[in-house]
């Protein structure tokens, strides 16, 4: 059998890594990544897969706590984000991405790769897109309600590893539903996320937390090396507001 001719046999793409992240919320900017879940699928079949904690360096919003399980205890001295970033590179290579709704989870990943200079460049294929085009009479497309409409097993959703697992079925059951006009859905297309170029916090800042910190008796609830540039400028900013300034 000719390349061509296996290439031909394969409707969809049957060789990629999926990802999924726990993060502190929303924003790649402002947010950081809680956990890495990922799973690499040969021929349509998982053959490895990547699952760490990523220490945020700062407390875990209650809401987040709340809805993925993962408290303040279980990421305190895990992987750094850059440690865990490197790690992961290494995990899928060369492979294209796949997840569901996966801008939000590159959009962590490539933020992050900007801090550390490290290039990240991918293409990628998002169960969400699909489904939406696919599904259009449902009134949910969120993993969840898919995985509930599919009959794929959820119980220990909201953890990266097994929404990633999840998410792998879910492309499975997609390919079934989709007729050869939907081919091109499935074709991995280049992803796009503009990171901001962020400085980490400079020695005066670090000097001047510490100082506040001491003059007014409290203990700070973040790593004060892991702060970004802005992120120092805020804790600052609302310690004075809170406590006021250091007078001399």
């Amino acid at each position: 059998m000719t390349e061509k001719t296996e290439r031909e046999e394969k409707r969809f793409p049957d060789s990629y890594v999926v990802v999924d992240l726990e993060t502190t919320g929303l924003s790649p900017r402002e947010d950081h990544i809680l956990e890495i879940g990922a799973v690499k699928v040969r021929d349509g079949k998982v053959t490895d897969t990547y699952a760490v904690f990523v220490d945020p360096g700062c407390p875990i919003p209650e809401p987040i706590r709340n809805l993925t399980g993962i408290t303040d205890e279980m990421v305190r001295g895990q992987r750094t984000a850059a440690q865990a970033l490197e790690e992961f590179l290494a995990f899928c290579k060369g492979d294209d991405l796949m997840g569901h709704n996966l801008p939000f989870d590159y959009g962590f990943l490539k933020q992050q790769a900007v801090i550390q200079h490290l290039p990240f460049e991918k293409r990628g294929i998002d169960t969400l897109k699909i489904a939406r085009c696919l599904l259009d009479g449902l009134s949910s497309r969120s993993l969840t309600s898919l995985c509930d409409y599919f009959h794929i097993d959820r119980s220990r959703a909201h953890r990266a590893l097994h929404d990633a697992l999840a998410t792998h079925q879910l492309y499975q059951c997609l390919q079934k539903t989709a007729g050869e006009e939907a081919r091109g859905l499935f074709e991995p297309a280049p992803l796009f996320y503009r990171a901001k170029k962020i400085s980490p916090i400079t020695d005066s800042q670090k000097r001047y937390l510490k100082d506040l910190a001491k003059y007014h008796r409290i203990e700070l609830d973040v790593e004060i090396d892991s702060l970004t540039k802005s992120e120092a400028s805020r804790q600052i900013d609302r310690i004075i507001m809170n406590y006021g300034r250091i007078m001399r």
